[in-house]
């Protein structure tokens, strides 16, 4: 697939190295630019949707309604407590992003919601999945992408989201910005 030309430069201010992988997967072109900033979780009463949205970051919730951030463990130890918590239970992933336009220094943020439920997994099957080391860059301890794909028994809403970015809301939101378009 040929890269998509845009009207203006598309700016990838992130680490995550799953974000530039959809990018090039829908074959947009980027450049990339990312501070080392903190990300601080949730304030506790604060809206989560409003939260991911301004930080433009992706991390599971559990429960969906609790304000327990899963975002990427420290350690082994924590992979696993954090798969241990996922175990047999739903969550809710939210991937949000922001576009700045310049110089007229319009806005658009957006922030998408997906349900994961994981099937129940047993501690031979927690230990064996951290020790591969894939969950140690992920937010919630595991890459849907990857193997962590059969920790997961069913998803509701954009597959993308839970990998880190959803591509086809980012799409819309693309529009006047792709050349031929708006």
């Amino acid at each position: 697939m040929s890269a998509h030309q845009l009207h203006r430069p598309l700016l990838l201010a992130s680490a995550s190295p799953r974000r530039a992988e959809l990018l090039a997967q829908i074959g947009l072109d980027y450049c990339r630019h990312f501070a080392h900033a903190y990300e601080t979780p949730p304030r506790a009463g604060e809206d989560l949707r409003t939260w991911a949205q301004s930080a433009a970051l992706e991390m599971p919730l559990l429960d969906g309604v609790s304000v327990c951030v899963l975002g990427k463990p420290c350690n082994t130890g924590e992979a696993a407590a954090m798969l241990r918590a996922l175990s047999g239970r739903r969550h809710l992933v939210l991937s949000a992003f922001a576009l700045l336009a310049h110089p007229e220094g319009t806005t658009v943020t957006d922030a998408v919601v997906a349900e994961v439920l994981f099937r129940s997994l047993n501690e031979s099957e927690i230990d064996e999945y951290v020790a591969s080391g894939e969950p140690l860059d992920k937010a919630g301890a595991y890459g849907i992408q990857g193997r962590g794909a059969i920790l997961v028994e069913s998803i509701s809403g954009d597959y993308n989201t839970v990998v880190g970015l959803p591509l086809s809301r980012l799409w819309q939101e693309l529009a006047p910005w792709r050349k031929g378009e708006g």
